[in-house]
């Protein structure tokens, strides 16, 4: 297989659909993503990279900061049916040279959670990254312990790569092992079908 670039420069653009859009993050967004994470204390949560109370400015200067380097893309995620800013995701590890970039850094306010912003997340960002961009790869790495994000990236019809063991450290100083997932763009039209079925069971099929 050839590698290829990206077809589309990577730069901050809005995407929006099925009832969530997806704003560059900014700095001024900073409080946004503090009252989002409050909702259910993510930042208690083992697994979740959420910032705790006063971090967040932190957390979205390294979010721009990757964005400047260019290998980090990051997004501010919103509920159409309230305006609310309920969370946030990211582009990273892109890499141009392979046309192959990561997403990540995913959270949502804990009455997000299984409704169908992140479907509908999942969608704008494959659909932009693969129709838009030109992606031939995307990848998702999550923790070993985390059983349901792994089963929701393998729901998308991620495949399983591996596992690097020993990877980096949790905030509880344990070190975590790394679950790779990865799908190709000529595994996206399947993959679509069945994201745009499980958002219509939501009701959100426009």
């Amino acid at each position: 297989m050839t590698h290829h670039a990206f077809s589309t420069p990577i730069a901050p653009t809005t995407l929006q659909g099925w009832g969530v859009r997806l704003d560059p993050l900014q700095a001024e967004h900073t409080p946004l993503l503090e009252q989002a994470a409050a909702d259910g204390e993510l930042w208690t949560l083992r697994f979740a990279g959420v910032p705790g109370p006063g971090q967040a400015e932190q957390y979205v200067r390294v979010a721009l900061d990757g964005l400047q380097q260019g290998h980090m893309l990051p997004f501010l995620v919103r509920d159409l049916t309230s305006g609310q800013a309920v969370g946030t995701t990211r582009y990273y590890h892109i890499d141009p040279s392979v046309a192959r970039l990561d997403i990540g850094y995913t959270w949502y306010a804990k009455r997000m959670q299984r409704s169908h912003v992140n479907t509908a997340c999942k969608l704008l960002l494959l659909d932009h990254a693969f129709n838009t961009l030109g992606a031939a790869a995307v990848g998702w790495r999550t923790d070993n312990l985390n059983v349901a994000s792994q089963q929701a990236i393998a729901r998308l019809g991620a495949q399983f790569e591996g596992r690097m063991r020993h990877h980096i450290l949790r905030r509880d100083g344990t070190v975590r092992d790394t679950m790779l997932y990865s799908l190709l763009a000529q595994e996206w039209p399947s993959s679509r079908a069945r994201l745009l079925e499980r958002l219509a069971q939501y009701g959100h099929a426009a």
